[in-house]
């Protein structure tokens, strides 16, 4: 638009600018407001927040934030933040309150639809009110996870010799759950790993749920499956981890841990978010596909 021009064109113009009048401020003194982009910027795009569960073993942090930099690295310039729900630092809480007047889309490093995801994450979103937040799928199920899956058996011993061979099978094992949702989608993961390996693929659990690993294998075994591995469905080492593993440990893979096909299933989960038709100031718990 055009200013107007003003009355006296020759007129000289004021020597000194008029006091500048300092504008009021809501913020919090220790959660100063975000710096809005300059006119015509594109905005930021929302915080990635990845959502560990949290475990006593130093192994998992540090495996979570090796992840995290994976991601980093496929997305350059993304904010990419971690939280926990228990156990270790940050908490959920802590970093929520760190991004107030952000958006946020919450991305669960959780394999299924249980009561962290059902449960735990609306209820720290719903008391955070000053972060505008969408909770992503959970990891699981997802062929990205079959592919890490797979990658880790090798690492463990499997051959392609081993496809196809009556004596051989695996076992899926998860942490386990109560909530059937989550057993559904173990079940699924399974069906995509037996396709993919061409022999059984059998879930088990390490709490709340049957059958145990050690049960699962013995079962095996009876059907002729001498040659039992262990996949571990785990996001990072932990104690259910551990445990599961020392069932066959000369045959068990690793957690899926920082494997690129992971890292880029966490970016899938939250561009998966984000294209989902809600609105953006809504906390909003996206059905598993």
């Amino acid at each position: 638009m055009t200013e107007p021009a003003p009355e006296h064109p020759h007129a000289p113009r004021p020597t000194t600018a008029p006091p500048r009048i300092p504008r009021p401020t809501t913020a919090a003194p220790h959660a100063p407001t975000p710096t809005p982009p300059p006119y015509g910027a594109p905005a930021p795009a929302p915080v990635l927040v990845a959502v560990a569960h949290g475990s006593r073993d130093p192994q998992a942090p540090r495996t979570v934030r090796a992840l995290l930099d994976r991601v980093r690295d496929l997305r350059p310039g993304l904010d990419v933040r971690l939280a926990h729900i228990e156990l270790n630092a940050p908490l959920l809480p802590d970093t929520l309150d760190g991004l107030r007047g952000a958006d946020a889309v919450l991305v669960p490093l959780l394999l299924g639809r249980g009561h962290h995801v059902k449960r735990d994450l609306p209820a720290a979103t719903a008391a955070a009110p000053a972060v505008r937040t969408r909770i992503a799928e959970p990891l699981g199920p997802h062929p990205l996870l079959v592919e890490a899956l797979y990658e880790r058996l090798l690492d463990a011993g499997w051959t392609r010799a081993d496809r196809g061979d009556p004596r051989t099978a695996v076992v899926l094992a998860a942490a386990g759950s109560r909530d059937p949702d989550s057993a559904r989608d173990t079940r699924r993961t399974a069906r995509l790993l037996a396709a993919r390996l061409g022999v059984p693929v059998v879930p088990a659990y390490a709490s709340a749920a049957a059958p145990t690993v050690p049960a699962a294998l013995r079962a095996l075994t009876a059907r002729g499956r001498h040659r039992a591995f262990v996949a571990s469905y785990f996001t990072a080492p932990g104690r259910f981890a551990s445990a599961c593993a020392a069932a066959v440990p000369h045959r068990a893979a690793a957690p899926l841990g920082d494997h690129p096909a992971t890292a880029r299933l966490v970016l899938h989960r939250y561009d998966r978010a984000l294209s989902a038709d809600v609105p953006a100031d809504t906390v909003t718990l996206l059905a598993s596909a």
